[in-house]
Order: structure tokens, then sequence, then C-alpha cells
């Protein structure tokens, strides 16, 4: 099963939590058992999975990501975005996610974030859920 998942982000920099968009498609696409994939259809975003109890953690990671990239008048790219680019390797594109008995196999403290870079955005994300 095929589906987007599509985003609003509101900053030029967040992590946005996405793990209940993943559920409400997991669980409306009748599939108990299997893998999730996710993949990012943008150059200046990524996708994590981490820490989901503690707003910090995103927050110390986008502090820790802009100080290893800043933005840089200097790079080469003319749209000014370099650093959202590099970020987006940095952090990947894709996930893929086991499930089980309809659930997501997510340890207790972990959530899936739509990192953004490049915002605000409207962002789209590639979804496949495969039965197995």
């Amino acid at each position: 099963m095929f589906r987007y998942l599509e985003v609003r982000s509101k900053a030029q920099s967040e992590f946005i939590d996405i793990t209940h968009l993943v559920r409400e498609q997991l669980q409306g696409s009748g599939i108990t058992s299997g893998v999730c994939h996710l993949f990012v259809l943008h150059t200046t975003a990524g996708i994590t999975i981490n820490e989901g109890a503690d707003p910090a953690v995103q927050r110390d990671m986008l502090t820790f990501l802009d100080r290893m990239v800043p933005r840089d008048p200097y790079f080469a790219h003319k749209e000014g975005n370099s650093d959202a680019h590099i970020k987006s390797t940095l952090t990947g594109t894709s996930q893929t996610v086991f499930f089980n008995e309809g659930k997501l196999m997510l340890g207790t403290w972990q959530a899936i974030y739509l990192c953004e870079f490049d915002g605000p955005r409207q962002r789209r994300i590639a979804l496949k859920i495969v039965s197995c």
C-alpha cells in the first residue's frame, strides 16, 4: 500500500512529530504486521526517529545542527539554503519502522519526526506499508 503524508511546517527549522499521521495510515491500511517505509520527497528536509517525550531534545538537535552547519552567505548555491541541503543529508531522507499487531514498534520514548530545514513549506512524505 502506497500513500503520501502532507505536512506544513511553520518555521525555518523545526522537528515535526508525525508519529500520529503514520499511525493513522497504518490503522487505515488493514495490514497488521510488516514494515512501513517513509521517504521525504525534498532536498532540504529529512526524517528521523528520536526522543518524543521531552521537546528539549529536538531543540538541542536543531541547535547542534545550526552550530555544525550555520547559514553561510559564502556557500556557492545561489538559493541561500545550502545549510538545509547539508542538514538533510546528515539526518537522512528515509526511515523504516516495523509494526506488529497493528502497532508501530517504536521504543517507549521514540517518535518519528519530519526535520524541516528550509521552511515554512508544504512537505510531502511517501509512505509504503508492506505486509510481512
